[in-house]
């Protein structure tokens, strides 16, 4: 920890676990270093990132707070997996904001990112630590998989907690609208304001919103609910299957090597702690297709 912080000092980019998946990080008020973000994840620069703070006060060094239900979030939810839009000041660099007037910030529980980012002393940016599109890593090996040899440190604090990105959400008047479901279920808003999900939107206003997100490389199906395939029709093609939980034997068309489960109770919380690794598993077999079955969007559900 001592070394990542020394790292980030002298400008670098290092590997850095938090509670969600495993962040690219760097010194969020250094262009030099952000554009080090942007280029060892081969990220366009219209992409903004997620600025994390060492605590919940350091929110306004960065940013203005202007209403009652964004100050109950971040009293309540932080530190935790929510970010937050918000209106940034001019000391952010415009880099990591993507050109815009709006910052997304979040305070990680984790206890590792903590140590390091509150002994660094100033607000860190860290986007996922993969290439840019690819699926997020929930392991330090994830991490090396992806950037070996691009990055001076890895900081292995074994796999995250929950295993999908942090919720992203703008306070709009009394109402809070979701802009990239994630971690914390929209259910644990509801007491705040009237949530809304976002509609996608025409342009790009906060990270995770692009078309082509946390995607394998093979190609991947997404079944709606009760939408039945039959492998046996793509006969010449070898397929994988990911899926909730074990069922009655819809599956056993698939070659059983081929096939992940993200919970063996149909657990939603240990499904979004596995997503990403069984789908990152399935992408390293050679496939010609990953089928997913459909996910009830419940709860973290949603995020899934």
């Amino acid at each position: 920890m001592a070394r990542a912080v020394a790292l980030l000092r002298a400008g670098e980019v290092v590997a850095l676990p938090t509670e969600t998946v495993y962040g690219l990080a760097a010194d969020a008020l250094s262009p030099a270093a952000v554009a080090r973000i942007f280029a060892v994840k081969e990220r366009p620069r219209h992409d903004p990132l997620i600025v994390h703070l060492p605590t919940a006060a350091a929110v306004e060094e960065v940013a203005t707070v202007p209403s009652e239900i964004e100050r109950r979030l971040i009293e309540d939810f932080w530190p935790g997996p929510l970010t937050l839009l918000l209106t940034k000041h001019e000391r952010v660099p415009f880099l990591v904001t993507a050109g815009r007037e709006t910052i997304a910030v979040r305070c990680s529980a984790h206890p590792v990112f903590q140590k390091i980012i509150r002994d660094f002393g100033r607000p860190l940016a860290a986007p996922s630590a993969n290439r840019f599109g690819r699926i997020s890593p929930t392991t330090a090996q994830h991490v090396a998989e992806e950037l070996g040899g691009r990055i001076p440190l890895i900081v292995d604090a074994g796999r995250t907690d929950h295993g999908i990105e942090s919720t992203i959400v703008r306070v709009v008047g009394k109402n809070i609208e979701i802009l990239r479901p994630g971690a914390l279920a929209e259910e644990a808003l509801e007491p705040y304001g009237m949530v809304q999900r976002a509609s996608r939107p025409s342009a790009v206003i906060a990270p995770g919103q692009l078309d082509s997100h946390y995607s394998p490389q093979t190609k991947l199906l997404i079944l709606e609910q009760d939408t039945l395939f039959d492998p046996a029709d793509h006969f010449e093609q070898r397929i994988g299957l990911l899926q909730l939980q074990p069922t009655a034997g819809g599956e056993n068309a698939f070659p059983p090597a081929c096939v992940r489960y993200l919970s063996g109770k149909g657990d939603l919380r240990e499904a979004a702690s596995n997503l990403f690794g069984a789908l990152r598993e399935l992408d390293g077999f050679g496939l010609d297709l990953i089928v997913a079955r459909f996910v009830p969007e419940q709860g973290i559900g949603l995020a899934i």
